[in-house]
């Protein structure tokens, strides 16, 4: 059997590149206040242009409503041009885990500002027969707030994988990671280098190197990201998310 533990040392890391950081500032997320709900509200909403979002803070999702702070949840409504001009920049599933500046104001170009902050898209709603965006929800990710996020998995060095040279193929087993970070150290994307890889060999979960505050939430930490397979299966079973 081939040594994988040889070839995947130092395989992969969290992309605190530019990617990260000048999509984060570049797009600041407007949004202004919604005084009603309902959807006749989200409906009219929509035909001006605009997506009804919420933000809220984090630990509204904990169970146990004793761990609860007071609450900082807004209803809101963002522009959809803005909306799509993000996406088409930093494209999913990159999105929920890039965190955005947002600027909550009066009105429709109103110069007043109510709220602001930075916050992380945790669900993009959508029509399940036109894709159309029809709500979004964030979370306040200010710094030194831990937060769970889904981090994607990219594979680099594929064309100078000795395995995929051989005839071999990529088989990923796991998308995407989920971790506990702090709001500061949120990465977009996890990237895997592939280049050392040889039929037989395997990256594991505890070979990604990432940030040292994150928390990897997986109760089996030995199970394989991804394996260079020595043949290809008709049909293989679907990637783990």
């Amino acid at each position: 059997m081939t040594l994988w533990c040889r070839t995947v040392q130092k395989v992969a890391h969290n992309s605190r590149t530019p990617f990260s950081q000048t999509t984060s500032y570049y797009h600041t997320i407007q949004a202004i206040p919604r005084e009603c709900t309902g959807s006749r509200v989200s409906a009219r909403d929509r035909s001006q242009g605009r997506i009804p979002a919420v933000v809220f803070a984090h630990d509204l999702l904990d169970k146990n409503t004793d761990r609860r702070s007071p609450s900082r949840k807004q209803i809101l409504s963002t522009e959809r041009k803005q909306i799509h001009s993000i996406l088409k920049s930093v494209e999913l599933p990159f999105f929920c885990s890039t965190t955005f500046p947002l600027q909550i104001r009066a009105g429709s170009g109103s110069s007043v500002l109510l709220d602001s902050g930075k916050v992380l898209p945790i669900k993009v709603h959508r029509d399940e027969e036109t894709g159309r965006i029809l709500n979004l929800v964030f979370v306040w990710a200010d710094d030194g707030t831990e937060l769970k996020v889904d981090v994607p998995v990219v594979f680099k060095g594929v064309e100078s994988c000795p395995g995929l040279k051989k005839g071999g193929y990529l088989k990923s087993i796991r998308t995407s990671l989920k971790y506990l970070c702090p709001a500061e150290h949120i990465s977009p994307k996890i990237e895997v280098d592939v280049s050392n890889l040889d039929i037989g060999d395997r990256v594991f979960m505890s070979n990604i190197e990432v940030h040292p505050s994150w928390k990897l939430l997986s109760k089996n930490e030995k199970m394989p990201l991804c394996k260079i397979s020595a043949t290809k299966l008709e049909n293989p079973e679907p990637a783990v998310m």
